[in-house]
């Protein structure tokens, strides 16, 4: 006989308890565990070793190889283009088919009208089905004129009941399915209202189940939350094959895709953006959003390279000194890790000789970009020293390079590539740890190397050196 004993899921995190709580013990949410019915089966019993008989029977194997080879096979056609070159670039080279992505950011940003544009692009070639439950087909077409985009062989439906729209693809076999939200989606086998966390756990599972049997494409919507995560359980994003975001500055027109889940490709892959009355256009030269310099040398600002998923990409640093009018020192970085620039500093009086404890420090990454990498230290210290000493770092001088905290300079990942983009970019003069010197002279630019941040400083700060 099985015997039957109440366990208690949470909806959030799957963790299983032996009684109910009013907070899950694996992820703190609170009142997300919900009873549920356990048969444990008697070892040894006929039905069971039955019904694993038929389990085996059911499940059908193939070996690895076959499957590459079918693989290779296919060729050409394991991506498909989506028309916008940096779309491709943040998914890897394009869309792979019966893949699942997910699609998150904040409100007006630009998600449905991204997908819109992409849904025409496939449009043209395969079959393309848009379901939407915030809009209507008739605000779908307006938004469609006014971008002045083809839409022959794309279907809309204004839809909510999940169950409906996956028999709909079920007949229809389009090759993209796009799904506009998953908050506003919701199936019959869960009794909980649309956008709870039950509901977004299973709308997704059966939306992965249809893309991997059809090969459909699906690309999902999701709302985030106030903190800039997708809303819902952190199984969402496990569930699908790739994770974007849209992320933007709140003063520029700019927007960035970054990807940071990818089965497919490079992950943090980020791609840039500019909204326009038109529609969603993509930057091929991103140096044009982050070198909008001055156009005379001014104290304080320097150019370094830093690296961007599989990008090496050139930003303005901005340091900035001023003497402390009153209480404790402050201590500002927009951009950069702001315990790190508190290292940085520290360095600076011990092994370069530069005080700044009685000034307010400034640091700024033109642009809205968040650099990740320690590859900022060299250029933030260049900067900080220019503006501290009121001397002009000239235009051509790009800087980079990781300092340690015995004041040693350290090299960064692909230092060849990044000096190669600055040479691309008309830089003249590079400052680079000494572990990242070029084997052989690259045309256009000079390296100096460096070894020590002392050394840095004293190169970079010379007015007739560079």
């Amino acid at each position: 006989m099985a015997r039957t004993s109440p366990i208690y899921v949470c909806e959030s995190c799957r963790a299983e308890s032996a009684k109910w709580q009013g907070q899950c013990p694996q992820c703190s949410q609170w009142n997300t565990l919900v009873v549920r019915s356990s048969q444990a089966p008697v070892r040894g019993s006929s039905r069971s070793a039955g019904r694993a008989a038929a389990l085996v029977d059911a499940v059908a194997a193939a070996p690895l190889a076959e499957q590459m080879l079918a693989a290779d096979a296919g060729g050409a056609a394991d991506r498909w283009s989506l028309g916008i070159g940096e779309l491709d670039r943040v998914l890897g080279g394009g869309l792979v088919p019966g893949s699942v992505t997910l699609l998150g950011g904040e409100p007006g940003i630009g998600k449905s009208t991204l997908l819109l544009q992409v849904a025409a692009h496939l449009g043209a070639s395969r079959a393309v089905l848009y379901v939407s439950g915030e809009e209507s087909s008739a605000q779908i077409a307006l938004r469609a004129r006014r971008l002045g985009l083809q839409t022959v062989g794309i279907q809309s439906a204004c839809e909510t009941d999940l169950d409906a729209i996956i028999e709909l693809a079920i007949q229809q076999r389009p090759g993209l399915l796009i799904i506009d939200s998953i908050q506003t989606m919701a199936v019959a086998a869960s009794e909980s209202s649309a956008g709870s966390v039950a509901q977004l756990r299973e709308c997704t599972a059966a939306l992965v189940r249809l893309a991997k049997s059809t090969g459909t494409a699906v690309l999902i919507i999701g709302h985030v939350t106030k903190e800039g995560a997708i809303a819902g359980p952190r199984m969402l994003e496990h569930l699908v094959d790739t994770v974007l975001y849209f992320e933007r500055d709140a003063a520029s027109r700019f927007r960035m895709v970054r990807a940071t889940k990818n089965r497919f490709g490079a992950v943090n892959e980020l791609g840039f953006f500019l909204m326009t009355g038109t529609g969603i256009r993509e930057v091929r030269n991103p140096a044009a959003i982050f070198l909008a310099r001055s156009p005379e040398p001014v104290a304080g600002s320097v150019v370094m390279v830093t690296r961007d998923g599989t990008r090496p990409l050139l930003v303005e640093v901005q340091g900035l000194v001023d003497r402390m009018r009153f209480g404790a020192p402050r201590r500002v970085a927009q951009g950069l890790d702001a315990g790190r620039l508190a290292m940085l500093l520290a360095v600076l009086n011990r092994h370069a000789g530069v005080s700044l404890q009685e000034h307010d420090v400034f640091a700024n990454v033109v642009g809205g970009l968040q650099i990740d990498e320690p590859g900022w230290d060299l250029a933030v210290a260049v900067a900080l020293v220019s503006s501290l000493q009121d001397v002009k770092l000239p235009a051509s001088l790009v800087v980079f390079g990781e300092i340690g905290l015995t004041g040693e300079v350290r090299p960064v990942n692909f230092g060849e590539e990044r000096i190669r983009e600055a040479a691309k970019q008309g830089f003249t003069t590079a400052i680079v740890p000494r572990d990242n010197l070029p084997r052989g002279p690259i045309a256009g630019i000079d390296c100096r190397p460096v070894g020590r941040v002392d050394e840095a400083l004293r190169l970079a700060l010379a007015r007739t050196a560079l």
